[in-house]
């Protein structure tokens, strides 16, 4: 369930002193073929990091061979001396690799505004390289650059998806190919894109623009839609590669739901692991005139910091959903407040836009998760945006962050 589950990969993850807790730090993710498509979906901040300058250049012919990650710093605000250090860092990855800086994409996440230590850094990715090597690393590569990449993360989070295809060729009629995927991110996760950093691969023989369509289709529907706390990092980044080591040709509405079932479960983990939380909720908008109606209205839900600090107090007051509701403007979601319909885990604690079940049948402390579903009553669309409550371990650790 790692990035090397599909063939055609080998990764590695060490600790090269970067992050003073002496946990890895520093990862290698390499596509050894015989295909080296790439894409990637990066951050919508228009403050972005060198790396995210770097990876947006280097993917734009559609190839890569590999990708060099490391945590404990962000490089990002940095100057031109940052994007010296990135450069710097692809290089010596392609000297290793035997390959051409132009096709390793970098990727660095921690602390913004902090130059990275890079006589560190290099030293590592040679260990990573080394461990490439390493016959240990076919069992346990993908697992060590899934723990490299992490910050405030308290566990890795990987995927694999399987598929078979028919095919002529094998014994049996059929063959596999697969997804597998590693992510980070427990903070400052907000859409456009997403959260993080992640890396999927897959096996399948698909060309550039179709990983690139596929990829782009899987994230807006997953990874786009988790909104932990509405703060979007300078570094999100996403990329897939593809090595086309099983064989299997594989079409843009096949990869594309592999990448959605591969990308939903990576979201939900993120917000599974959201720093000091105690429910993970589901916001789902029915009854829209539009996906992005929905979207828009589940968003301003997700975002409103009395909705989760309520949830946080195992309070289903259903007053707070409704209010950030109607903060969304009508030409973005038309809707009618006096037919606004709101269950939370089953009970419709409002009906009609005004009073319907008693809120204490709803019992939030019972369990970790929470559904909450706004039925407009305007359209058929529908959206769901995930998020988690917002507790005192959440002020207390990102107060602390850079100390």
């Amino acid at each position: 369930m790692t990035v090397t589950s599909p063939r055609g990969f080998r990764a590695a993850g060490v600790a090269a002193g970067l992050k003073s807790t002496g946990a890895r730090d520093v990862a290698l993710v390499v596509n050894d073929g015989p295909l080296d498509v790439a894409a990637a979906v990066l951050t919508a901040n228009r403050v972005f990091a060198a790396p995210v300058a770097w990876t947006r250049q280097a993917v734009s012919d559609g190839r890569a061979s590999a990708v060099v990650l490391n945590s404990g710093g962000a490089n990002a605000c940095t100057g031109p001396e940052g994007f010296a250090d990135t450069h710097r860092t692809a290089e010596h990855v392609a000297d290793l690799l035997a390959t051409s800086a132009g096709d390793v994409l970098v990727c660095s996440t921690g602390l913004i505004g902090v130059r990275l230590p890079m006589t560190e850094l290099l030293a590592g990715v040679d260990a990573a390289a080394t461990a490439l090597d390493d016959p240990a690393s076919a069992t346990t590569g993908g697992e060590d650059a899934a723990l490299a990449i992490m910050t405030t993360d308290t566990v890795a989070k990987t995927v694999e998806v399987v598929r078979t295809a028919a095919d002529s060729a094998a014994p049996d009629g059929a063959a596999s190919w697969s997804v597998g995927g590693m992510a980070k991110g427990a903070g400052m996760l907000a859409p456009g894109l997403a959260t993080m950093l992640c890396v999927l691969t897959t096996d399948a023989v698909v060309d550039a623009a179709t990983a690139d369509a596929a990829l782009r289709a899987a994230t807006r529907a997953t990874l786009d839609r988790v909104d932990s706390d509405g703060c979007m990092s300078t570094n999100d980044t996403v990329i897939l590669l593809a090595s086309g080591a099983s064989g299997v040709p594989v079409d843009a509405a096949a990869l594309t739901d592999a990448l959605t079932e591969a990308c939903g479960s990576l979201a939900r983990q993120l917000v599974a692991d959201a720093e000091g939380a105690s429910h993970e909720v589901a916001v789902t908008v029915v009854g829209a005139t539009s996906e992005d109606a929905a979207v828009a209205v589940a968003r301003a839900v997700t975002r409103s910091n009395l909705v989760k600090t309520a949830i946080f107090g195992n309070d289903a007051n259903w007053g707070r959903i409704v209010s950030a509701v109607g903060t969304v403007p009508e030409d973005v979601a038309p809707f009618d407040a006096l037919a606004l319909d709101v269950r939370v885990n089953g009970v419709q604690v409002c009906r009609a836009g005004g009073v319907g079940e008693p809120r204490e049948l709803v019992d939030l402390a019972a369990a970790r998760e929470v559904q909450v579903e706004i039925d407009l009553h305007a359209g058929d669309a529908a959206a769901t945006v995930w998020t988690n409550d917002l507790t005192h371990d959440y002020v207390h650790e990102n107060s602390a962050y850079s100390s």
